[in-house]
């Protein structure tokens, strides 16, 4: 191995490292974010050299990749990686061992979700911002077919803002508080329709992710009658 290739797998490990603690502050589980990050390692080696070479920062479209995999995961409604069948491990790396969440930790984030979705039900932007992290980030994914932010949302303000123009005020909605990737989410209808599943990840400073999936192909196995 010469030194520059060595350089090269180091830096690649260091980066999954990275990448993995990105997954578990999103999924909030450890097996499902050892699945995300191998699903988003794998997405990368499936490009082209010249595909590649085009990707200015690579840590962002791995950043992004890594966010638009846990989207997926959450349409498909399922606790952990992988929904249909396993995926082989692209570049192995020691990784922290995490527990799930206790019961204390899960009803804290049960309660901050349905904080959250009142003030979204009413518009209230300051009563939203009281339960985001000041450093909180949307991602959203509406699979090309509605308009929808295309670059993450960063911040409690813009984050705020952005959250109450998708929700607050829309005639016939129904925002509910369910389980979603195995913790309290919302699920947004319309007459029985998802329009929208939101996920949430809470730190002791408030919220501090949401990724919402807004592509209706993936949102179809929440429909209720």
């Amino acid at each position: 191995m010469t030194e520059e290739s060595a350089g090269t797998l180091a830096e690649m490990l260091d980066e999954r490292r990275r990448l993995f603690e990105v997954a578990v502050w999103m999924s909030g589980s450890a097996e499902a974010a050892d699945g995300i990050v191998q699903e988003t390692y794998r997405r990368w080696y499936a490009l082209d050299d010249a595909e590649r070479a085009g990707i200015a920062v690579p840590r962002a479209w791995l950043t992004r990749t890594a966010g638009i995999v846990c989207l997926e995961l959450l349409a498909d409604g399922v606790p952990s990686w992988p929904p249909r069948g396993a995926v082989p491990d692209v570049l192995a790396a020691p990784r922290p061992v995490r527990r799930e969440p206790q019961g204390d930790v899960r009803d804290r984030h049960h309660r901050v979700v349905s904080r959250f979705a009142a003030a979204c039900v009413r518009g209230d932007v300051a009563a939203l911002k009281e339960v985001l992290d000041g450093e909180v980030t949307v991602v959203s994914d509406a699979g090309g077919k509605l308009r929808a932010a295309v670059r993450p949302v960063r911040g409690a303000e813009a984050v705020a803002r952005f959250v109450t123009v998708m929700l607050a005020g829309q005639p016939d909605t129904d925002v509910a508080v369910e389980s979603v990737n195995g913790r309290a989410g919302l699920v947004v209808r319309r007459e029985g329709q998802a329009v929208a599943v939101i996920g949430m990840s809470v730190a002791d400073t408030g919220i501090t992710a949401v990724w919402i999936m807004l592509n209706p192909d993936k949102l179809r196995h929440w429909h209720r009658p």
